[in-house]
């Protein structure tokens, strides 16, 4: 009998723990990188701040898309908004509402980054004309804090489909 209660304190005592702390640290960061995907998309692409984009890019900056290929720096990334801007329509992100999901990243027990993905709707708009859909696609994005500020790193954008073709 106390063989089995020490194998089972043993087992107890060696189980991870989860705690509250741990789902508020999550929901922290998960607040905190939703208002980082909104700075950028909502002010960076939607409505072509460049000021905004440079202070939430980090310097060592890479974006792979799978249709329009590697942008390698953020010089690069940030020089190309202004092509979205001057489209002949005006293009909008939209975030798939419930499709935001956030990893963290620990080193030794630190945290020093986070993996969001998600998905996320393209819509055109025109003067006289309804919203439309252009396309959907996938995103997955690293997030590395530098100097206690979140920095976007990477963007993988992906899996883009045109409306109807899913």
């Amino acid at each position: 009998m106390k063989l089995t209660l020490n194998v089972l304190c043993c087992l107890l005592l060696s189980a991870p723990v989860f705690s509250q702390q741990d789902d508020f640290t999550l929901q922290k960061l998960f607040t905190e990188l939703m208002q980082k995907d909104s700075l950028v998309f909502n002010l960076g692409f939607n409505e072509c701040d460049t000021a905004q984009l440079r202070a939430l890019i980090s310097d060592d900056f890479e974006f792979y898309h799978d249709q329009s290929g590697l942008l390698d720096s953020k010089e690069n990334f940030i020089r190309n908004i202004p092509n979205l801007c001057n489209m002949n329509y005006k293009p909008t992100r939209v975030l798939v509402d419930g499709s935001m999901e956030v990893f963290p990243l620990y080193s030794n027990g630190v945290l020093y980054g986070a993996i969001q993905k998600g998905e996320h709707e393209f819509y055109g708009e025109e003067p006289g004309k309804p919203k439309y859909l252009t396309s959907t696609a996938k995103f997955t994005h690293v997030w590395i804090l530098e100097n206690d500020q979140w920095k976007l790193k990477r963007i993988l954008s992906y899996d883009h489909q045109s409306p109807g073709k899913k």
